[in-house]
């Protein structure tokens, strides 16, 4: 059988048995196809190991769309996806090379961008710094769009802190989907595995005070309230009208650069000082790991490093000082 046909065999079983995204199923199409147009449909049985040496080597010279050559670990994502395929046709005893020979390249430590406490302070009080909040003071009134959009900025920004909310699982709740009572509430995160977030009280607040300003029927928790999409909400074009995840990475970095941050802040910044903060605080790596809906404990241990550099610089503050003077 043909490497194409076992491709399709491949992806179908991704599909069904392992309840892969779709978005999953693409990057494994993509990377898959590649190999296959390189080494040709052939029997799966012909794949060597020195084919996989010539593969890695022709993957670090391949050249993308950009002009640049393919990032490490973009080249293995190729590699990961080709041994996935192999140990899906070694279960299915169709003879090829074994998935344990492919080896993925040493990456360098990933790099973490997180704010500290007094960055994080000045970022989720920016909002509420805007002369126009004053309107929300006034009794009796309509809440005007100005303002309605300073109470949805500074809910989005407290619960990107609470929750540690990849943005695309933010864009994608509904007021339903949110237990303001409980404090909790459950999303879908990657390879819809679905875990429990908590609200912190700020968090409630602020949300509560957005939601409760908003005369909407809209059902998503996070929309458009620009004065352009007004017919749209008239004509009730839900879809429309919810924030996406490039519009709340916008938010994010306006609301960044009014605090006066200077280096790059997105949502998943954010993401990144919830768990720095949850870490820093005493919180251990396994509870952390859940609560950010990590599959592998690999991923979370990117944020030791970071709390092992707060430990480093308590040690030089404290340790030894009664020595100094001997």
């Amino acid at each position: 059988m043909k490497l194409s046909k076992l491709l399709i065999d491949f992806l179908e079983h991704l599909e069904i048995e392992k309840n892969r995204s779709q978005k999953t199923l693409r990057n494994y199409d993509f990377y898959l196809k590649r190999f296959v147009e390189w080494f040709g449909d052939k029997d799966p049985g012909k794949i060597q190991g020195e084919d996989v040496r010539q593969y890695r080597l022709w993957l670090n010279r391949l050249i993308d769309n950009h002009g640049d050559p393919l990032k490490k670990n973009t080249q293995n994502y190729h590699l990961i996806a080709l041994r996935s395929f192999l140990k899906y046709l070694s279960k299915r005893d169709i003879e090829t090379l074994a998935p344990e020979k492919i080896e993925l390249m040493k990456m360098p430590d990933r790099e973490v961008s997180f704010l500290d406490e007094a960055e994080v302070s000045r970022l989720l009080d920016a909002p509420l710094k805007q002369k126009n909040m004053k309107i929300l003071q006034e009794k009796n009134r309509k809440v005007p769009s100005t303002a309605l959009i300073l109470l949805r900025d500074k809910a989005i920004l407290e619960m990107l802190f609470s929750t540690g909310l990849r943005v695309s699982e933010l864009a994608k709740l509904k007021k339903e989907n949110v237990n303001l009572k409980r404090e909790e509430f459950s999303v879908t995160g990657k390879g819809s595995k679905r875990r429990i977030v908590f609200l912190s009280e700020q968090a409630k607040y602020h949300l509560k005070r957005y939601l409760d300003a908003r005369s909407d029927i809209n059902p998503f928790l996070f929309i458009s309230h620009d004065k352009r999409t007004g017919n749209k909400q008239k004509l009730g074009n839900s879809e429309d009208l919810a924030l996406t995840s490039r519009s709340i990475q916008r938010i994010v970095q306006k609301w960044a650069k009014v605090a006066g941050i200077t280096k790059p802040v997105t949502p998943h910044t954010l993401r990144h000082s919830f768990a720095t903060d949850l870490l820093g605080s005493g919180a251990d790596i396994r509870s952390v790991q859940t609560m950010l809906g990590h599959s592998s404990i690999t991923t979370t241990q990117i944020y030791t490093h970071i709390t092992d550099q707060g430990l480093r610089n308590i040690h030089k503050k404290f340790h030894g000082k009664k020595r100094k003077g001997d």
